[in-house]
């Protein structure tokens, strides 16, 4: 089993170092690692030290630091813009897309989301994905955190906008012609992936979206959920991209 791993704020100088706060609480009473145990510390930015657990206390570990590496930003960036979503569909779906490699989750507040983000709640449920998504970058021991955009949420015009400076862009759609397998993909820059909500996406968004240089794209012949239709493109898009 590989090594867990906890995020820092700034990778720790010298050769030992004591995980506390949140991160030393759940690897010493939560996982209840012990001395001799292999883990790494992670900035979220590409950087990162290997570590062996030296002593456990009561909510911290001591540890011996080892080599560090530095991992490239991604290129091409892969960005999804996801349709906020009721209920914990929307979790789910930043969950699973951290897991398989997303690089950047924009909410968006389509015009058919059945959620609407609106004051404390947005910024609460926004708060909620970043937190998703970072447990779920530590989970896939991911060398760097994914963002997560909005103010707490992206309108239709800023979507476009972000579309328009995107080297490539997508737009999810049951009723596309051309699959996304096919699709013709940079070699670096923003890919820019929007999924609809469970409503579907508007044919004026749509449109706005194309005019702004997007590309409407099928998966397969089956309609998938907004928590899973993402997953699976970055799926694709990881693929044909040597990711995996």
């Amino acid at each position: 089993m590989s090594a867990p791993l906890f995020l820092v704020d700034e990778l720790p100088a010298g050769q030992t170092f004591t995980l506390a706060g949140p991160e030393g609480h759940h690897a010493a009473d939560v996982q209840r690692l012990r001395a001799g145990q292999a883990l790494i510390l992670a900035d979220g930015r590409g950087g990162a030290v290997a570590a062996s657990v030296l002593r456990v206390g009561r909510g911290s570990i001591d540890v011996a630091l080892g080599v560090r590496t530095v991992t490239p930003a991604p290129d091409p960036c892969l960005v999804v813009v996801q349709g906020i979503a009721k209920g914990d569909r929307g979790e789910l779906a930043v969950q699973a897309m951290t897991e398989v490699g997303v690089d950047e989750i924009v909410p968006w507040a389509a015009s058919r989301a059945i959620a609407q983000w609106r004051g404390e709640r947005g910024v609460r449920a926004r708060e909620k994905w970043v937190s998703t998504a970072r447990e779920a970058a530590k989970q896939a021991r991911r060398a760097w955190l994914p963002a997560v955009g909005g103010q707490p949420d992206c309108s239709t015009p800023q979507v476009a906008a972000r579309i328009s400076t995107a080297t490539a862009a997508f737009v999810l759609h049951e009723e596309a012609t051309d699959r996304l397998s096919a699709a013709k993909l940079p070699d670096s820059g923003d890919i820019v992936l929007v999924v609809g909500p469970e409503g579907g996406i508007a044919d004026t968004e749509l449109g706005r979206f194309v005019a702004a240089g997007a590309v409407p794209v099928r998966l397969g012949d089956s309609v998938l959920r907004t928590s899973t239709a993402g997953v699976a493109a970055l799926a694709v898009l990881a693929t044909r991209l040597g990711r995996w």
